[in-house]
């Protein structure tokens, strides 16, 4: 039984099925799959939309796969350079998170992550929903930056 009364359920707007008009995209060839995650209710906005900051919580953890190989170590998100919102994220979508290495510095490493959404009604077709470029820095024990080691992946 839900804790929520039906006065407050009533003004939930209803799971969105309908297409929505984007281009379909092909994930790059390119960048790495680095993570698949499908949103649920709890994650939907009054307008049956995905939070913002729910996508960008994925983000940031896919983001993090690929200079983790790198920091083998600690590290931090410290910037986010750049995050564009290109379409709307709905329940039930699959989301595909692809990442590439961008930069690695002397402590920092930046990634770039596009997200993809496989529709509820639009199985093997995919839009583009998100792109982002984040950098995180290689951290020691402290929390003060360390070189990001120099070895061949």
């Amino acid at each position: 039984m839900s804790h929520l009364s039906s006065s407050v359920t009533s003004h939930l707007r209803p799971f969105n099925p309908a297409p929505v008009d984007a281009p379909e995209a092909t994930p790059p060839a390119d960048h790495e799959l680095v993570l698949k995650v499908m949103p649920q209710p709890r994650d939907a906005n009054s307008n049956g939309d995905i939070f913002g900051g729910w996508v960008m919580a994925q983000v940031d953890l896919a983001g993090s796969v690929l200079p983790a190989r790198y920091a083998q170590g600690r590290m931090a998100t410290v910037a986010v350079n750049q995050f564009i919102f290109k379409q709307p994220v709905r329940v039930g979508d699959i989301l595909s998170f692809y990442a590439k290495m961008e930069r690695i510095g002397h402590t920092s490493m930046t990634v770039n992550v596009g997200v993809y959404a496989e529709r509820v009604n639009n199985q093997g077709r995919y839009i583009k929903v998100t792109e982002a470029t984040l950098t995180f820095v290689a951290i020691d024990d402290q929390g003060k930056p360390r070189p990001v080691p120099r070895t061949e992946l």
